[in-house]
């Protein structure tokens, strides 16, 4: 009975947030339909615009329930600027909460809406999201042969003439580190090793493909490059072994105290043009990554480890960012439910949405 009890109160705790989260979806993808066909006869930018803007509305409800309903500490090391900018985010991949931690970044410099991904092609089939990622600028990529360098080039480009403001994260591991897969884990340093390239602890070798398509293609636009290292408190054993970092349903039962980011802004004159030396650039990047995560995870002192090296700043996210999105978007899909009609939109909008997408993403990129 208490047993009982307890998996039911920890159930809870994330089944009300995906509730909520997927529940709002067709709500969503209404709203932005509806812009999408008015918009069709004006200039892209305003589609933009206002894309923006919807998509910061939907996601500043998931950070509600990602910072402010969990609780979780976020501690920021380095240098995030305050005001938005044009860049490309490049960080380690662990968990599918990674996603999110971009989000907290850019409501931070209210960049949120301008958020796009880099994403493995088997993404592109989920119901309403893997549509609307790339109408919203996400851009799908397959791995090593089957990548079309072209297709993602014509995809920035046409991005980047219509000035769309451009917070462009990619994740060059290509897949997650998870230390309960060793064979990738081995298989990545047996690849660098092979390469002649530094063998990594904490974080796989990166790939270059998607990342020097991505800053050649928009160098005269971008800002800067954002370097990000993130690491997830209480993801070590009692032997000290690095365990699997959080997923998103762990995290919203309030599992991970506190997220260290450690955000490192480099000017585009800084970073080589040719493939060739990008590559090495990028391995040294990720090479520090290691170093931060091996202070973080196995330091000697035990009084250095759960922290990066120099200072953190504790930085919460007011409700005022995030609370009014949950009641806009709860409160319209709540008045659609009440109705007839409004329940039958609802149903045809998860089921005929989904099919449109999976048939428009398989003729299209």
């Amino acid at each position: 009975m208490l047993l009982s009890l307890v998996l039911h109160t920890y159930s809870m705790r994330y089944f009300l947030p995906a509730a909520v989260m997927m529940g709002t979806a067709p709500t969503y993808v209404l709203a932005w339909g509806a812009w999408r066909l008015l918009s069709a006869l004006l200039p892209a930018r305003f589609y933009r615009e206002v894309d923006d803007r919807l998509y910061t509305i939907y996601q500043s409800m998931v950070l509600f329930f990602f910072e402010n309903y969990t609780g979780v500490q976020v501690i920021i090391y380095g240098d995030l600027p305050k005001n938005k900018e044009n860049v490309i985010y490049l960080s380690n991949h662990q968990c599918t909460v990674d996603w999110i931690i971009a989000d907290m970044l850019a409501i931070r410099q209210n960049a949120l809406g301008h958020v796009r991904y880099v994403l493995k092609d088997g993404l592109k089939w989920l119901p309403l999201y893997g549509w609307y990622f790339s109408q919203h600028g996400g851009v799908y990529v397959k791995r090593s042969a089957k990548f079309n360098e072209k297709e993602m080039r014509e995809k920035l480009r046409a991005q980047v003439k219509t000035e769309t403001p451009m917070y462009l994260v990619i994740f060059p591991e290509g897949t997650r580190y998870n230390p309960e897969i060793p064979k990738v884990i081995a298989d990545s340093q047996s690849f660098a090793e092979k390469e002649g390239l530094s063998v990594l602890k904490h974080v796989l070798t990166p790939r270059v493909k998607a990342t020097h398509v991505a800053i050649d293609t928009m160098k005269d636009y971008l800002d800067a490059v954002y370097d990000v290292t993130v690491a997830y408190e209480g993801t070590v054993d009692h032997k000290g072994q690095r365990k699997l970092a959080p997923s998103m349903t762990e995290f919203l039962c309030k599992e991970c105290p506190r997220v260290h980011i450690f955000i490192d802004r480099i000017e585009l004159k800084d970073i080589p043009e040719e493939q060739m030396y990008m590559r090495r650039w990028l391995h040294e990047r990720f090479e520090i990554k290691d170093k931060l995560l091996i202070e973080f995870y196995d330091a000697k002192d035990s009084k250095r480890r759960n922290k990066f090296p120099g200072k953190g700043v504790h930085s919460k996210l007011s409700l005022k960012k995030t609370l009014p999105s949950l009641l806009f978007l709860g409160g319209l899909t709540a008045s659609m439910l009440l109705t007839e009609s409004g329940r039958k939109l609802y149903v045809k909008t998860w089921i005929y949405g989904t099919l449109i997408g999976c048939l428009w993403v398989s003729i299209k990129p």
